[in-house]
């Protein structure tokens, strides 16, 4: 079965094309102009991921957001947003957002958000490997707060263990230092914190002591990504 996606915009041009662009992709879409809207449809209809814009008529975005999650709807969501700056991107994030992408966006990341969304939302494929999270040799076992290349464990700290699990649930997509410094520290330290880049360092040590390559990768001036070599 296609995932299903709620779409909410109400520039209608973009609603039209990104829902052209997601069912081209094997997604069945279902588009609203409002927020009022988005919230009936959500009460009437499962959906497998939202794609909300911040600001909309009447209910934006946030709102959408902050009354599914007060009502236990755990439905992924990616905020669309205008706004660029970080304290409206971490108001998206406080929102129950799961993530966020600031307008002007290109399709293919768009696109490759949402997949990272709903690979974190779907079910184990068994008990064996229930919630195991890999890359390439690399699995991180969120349930059991470990973490091994082939067959050696890391040594982790909490926060060290939650930075891993975050980047390698978002393989191959670059995830900027705001988004993660909200995720992992609950707020954003601002552009002088060199917290981040800390504790990057200490696993790309920790990485590279059990013979692993070079899986995280910097994006100067946007934050860090884990590809596969």
């Amino acid at each position: 079965m296609p995932n299903r996606v709620l779409l909410a915009d109400d520039d209608r041009a973009i609603r039209e094309s990104l829902a052209r662009a997601l069912e081209l992709e094997g997604y069945e879409v279902v588009t609203v102009p409002d927020g009022v809207d988005a919230l009936a449809r959500v009460h009437r209809d499962p959906f497998d991921a939202l794609v909300l814009d911040v600001m909309m008529p009447d209910v934006d975005g946030l709102a959408v957001c902050r009354v599914l999650r007060a009502e236990g709807d755990r439905t992924p969501v990616l905020m669309l947003t205008a706004r660029v700056e970080t304290p409206d991107r971490v108001a998206g994030l406080d929102a129950g957002a799961d993530d966020y992408l600031p307008k002007p966006f290109e399709l293919d990341e768009l696109l490759a958000r949402l997949r990272a969304l709903l690979r974190r939302a779907a079910p184990a494929d068994g008990p064996d490997r229930a919630g195991v999270l890999g890359v390439d040799a690399l699995r991180v076992d969120p349930g059991a707060r470990r973490a091994w290349w082939a067959d050696r464990e890391l040594s982790l700290s909490k926060t060290e263990f939650d930075l891993l699990e975050l980047l390698v649930r978002n393989e191959g997509i670059v995830l900027d230092h705001t988004v993660i410094y909200t995720r992992i520290w609950g707020y954003d330290f601002g552009p002088d914190s060199k917290n981040l880049a800390v504790y990057v360092g200490y696993l790309r040590r920790k990485l590279a002591a059990v013979g692993a390559p070079a899986l995280i990768h910097t994006v100067r001036g946007v934050g860090y990504a884990v590809r596969r070599p």
